[in-house]
Parts: C-alpha cells; sequence; structure tokens
C-alpha cells in the first residue's frame, strides 16, 4: 500500500493541469498547514513567531527543473529580494535554493552565473545560502558548483542524502563545508541509492555521528524520533556543543517535538517553504515516506495530547478517502 501512495502522489505532483489549478488558488486542501504562504511578505510574521520561540528559519521560494531563462531570472531575483528583506528585518533565517530552478538544466554557466549573484547578495546581507541536493542525475553538477563557488564564497552549503552509497565518501571531501543531513526524498535506482528503511536509517546515523564529531556546523534533518533520541545519547556521551550542529525539520510536521526540542536546549530550525509552485512540494511530502502519511494522518485529526479533534481539517478527509481508493486498489491487484 506504502508503494501505491507514492506513485499515486507522485503522479498528481507531475500533473501539469493541477500544478497550474492550484498556482490560481493558492495553498488549499490542507497544504497551507505546510506550506507557509504564497509571498515572503506575508510570511514574515510567521518567521518572528518561531524566532521568538527560539527556532531558526531557512526559506525555499518553491519552483525546480526551470527550462526558460526568463523564469530562472525570476526566481533569482526573488531570492535576492528575499535576502534584502532578511536583512533588513533582522530575521534569524537562512535561504534553501534549487540549482535546476536557476538554470542547472539550462546552462550551467547561467545557472552559476546566478547563484553567483545571489550569493554576492547574501554576503552582503550576512545570511548563509544552502543548495538543496536534488535528483541524483544531478549529484554530480551540484557538488562540482558547490566546490566552484567556495573558492570565493564561504558562506554556501549543502545536503548529504545518506541514501546514496557515495554519501559518506563525499562526507569527507566536504568536511569544513556547513551540511544538512537528510534521509533523501527522491525516488532512486538500487545502483546508487540504498532502498530499505533499515539501511537508509543505519547510514543516517553513522554519517550524522561523523559530523558531530567533527568542527563544521552540521543540520540533522529527520522527524524521526528514534533517530533524535539515539543522537541525543551519542551527543551527551562525547560531550558535543550545542552550537556546531541544529536539528531541522519540515514546516507543519511535528510541532510538538520542535518546541520540545528547543526546550531541552537544542537548536532547532523550521525548513519553511512558500511559493506559488505549492502543489508538486506538497504531493511529494507526501510521496516520499510513508511515515509523512501517518504524520500528517495525527496532524489532521489529532491534537498534541493525542485527542482528537472535533473537526479535523479538510486534509483529513482526503487523506482517508485516498487511503480507502488506495487500498481497494491493492485488493484489485
Amino acid at each position: 500500500m506504502a508503494s501505491l501512495a507514492k506513485d499515486f502522489f507522485i503522479g498528481l505532483s507531475n500533473n501539469d493541469f493541477l500544478n497550474q489549478s492550484a498556482k490560481k488558488f493558492g495553498a488549499r486542501f490542507g497544504a497551507e498547514r505546510f506550506v507557509a504562504g504564497t509571498v515572503f511578505d506575508a510570511i514574515i510574521p510567521t518567521i518572528r513567531q518561531l524566532n521568538q520561540k527560539q527556532i531558526s528559519c531557512t526559506m525555499d521560494h518553491l519552483g525546480e527543473f526551470v527550462t526558460d531563462r526568463s523564469e530562472a531570472e525570476h526566481a533569482k531575483e526573488k531570492i535576492m529580494d528575499m535576502l534584502h528583506q532578511i536583512h533588513e528585518e533582522n530575521l534569524d533565517c537562512h535561504v534553501s535554493i534549487k540549482l535546476t530552478q536557476l538554470g542547472l538544466d539550462i546552462e550551467e554557466s547561467f545557472c552559476i552565473q546566478n547563484v553567483e549573484q545571489i550569493l554576492e547578495v547574501a554576503d552582503a546581507c550576512d545570511v548563509f545560502v544552502n543548495i538543496d541536493m536534488e535528483k541524483y542525475t544531478h549529484y554530480d553538477s551540484t557538488l562540482k558548483i558547490l566546490k566552484l563557488l567556495r573558492k570565493n564564497y564561504p558562506n554556501v552549503g549543502t545536503v548529504i542524502q545518506t541514501y546514496l552509497y557515495d554519501a559518506e565518501k563525499d562526507l569527507s571531501d566536504l568536511e569544513d563545508v556547513r551540511l544538512r543531513i537528510v534521509k533523501g526524498a527522491y525516488k532512486e535506482d538500487s545502483s546508487v541509492a540504498y532502498g530499505s528503511k533499515d539501511e537508509i536509517d543505519k547510514n543516517f546515523l553513522k554519517i550524522a555521528k561523523k559530523r558531530l564529531l567533527g568542527s563544521a556546523f552540521t543540520s540533522i534533518a529527520t522527524h524521526d524520533h528514534h533517530i533524535i533520541n539515539e543522537l541525543k545519547k551519542f551527543i551527551a556521551e562525547h560531550q558535543i556543543s550545542t552550537d556546531n550542529f541544529e536539528f531541522q525539520m519540515l514546516y507543519g510536521f511535528r510541532i510538538d517535538m520542535q518546541h520540545q526540542l528547543v526546550k531541552e536546549g537544542y537548536r532547532f530550525c523550521t525548513y519553511i517553504p512558500f511559493g506559488e509552485d505549492w502543489f508538486g512540494y506538497f504531493m511529494r511530502r507526501l510521496a516520499e515516506r510513508p511515515q509523512n502519511l501517518n504524520l500528517l494522518v495525527k496532524d489532521a485529526f489529532y491534537t498534541e495530547d493525542n485527542k482528537l479533534k472535533k473537526q479535523p481539517v479538510v486534509i483529513g478527509t482526503v487523506v482517508l478517502t485516498l487511503l480507502f481508493c488506495l487500498g481497494k486498489r491493492k485488493k484489485k491487484g
């Protein structure tokens, strides 16, 4: 059933008609719980509220796989405007970008030029920029571009996806680079990536522990409380300073755990997506791991103290309907 659900949501995320239709209406059907909005100005109060709770943020202006130069340049301008606003508003916030949104699939030199302009503004505004890792087809080019950029811009880092076999090797090459450690969201071939949850979790812990023993700052991005609890024990045993790392989760997920980690004294960052291209992101969050669908159902129907909500949000009904349909499809198969 998990495989059916994943295929179903991936199919929705790639549907041009649904994506274009969604842009007209803004985040709806429960997506507003996980996509903060469509314009940065409207999200500033949300960032301030999180900052007041000692939670920092990283902003993702949604969009990827751009094949039009003007669209890539428009995305660049939006990101640079956001950097200026972060600086002017004195927000505890950095920025996450995707190279395919900035023209990687158009021309590599064009993409590099766009990112360099972003990093110039980020440097002037004293804001860190993280290059999100995308599909494996862009993996080598992303690392190559990062290495090139860091010759002139120390305020840029990237992501290590621990489901990739090469993750540990590349970790060594990036020991002085600020990194975000994730499991990995895309469906990759078994020739390049682990497929089972146990293998991915094991490699995540191995890489996270190795990074925590180093000196460069690390963002540990997971909603998995089993992994978080094991890492907390490791941190205590090795007396690792909380100044060297942060836990990170997606906006709208495991809110109670986010607040608990802050209360326990850990640094915490929320990854906040926004923009008109919200539909594909929302569907992929449901597709990438069965746990996310479980979290969505829990958040939709239950309060933080596990009591049934009197008026579940609309997405709850949608999710249950989809699960029912998928269940019927599985039985027919």
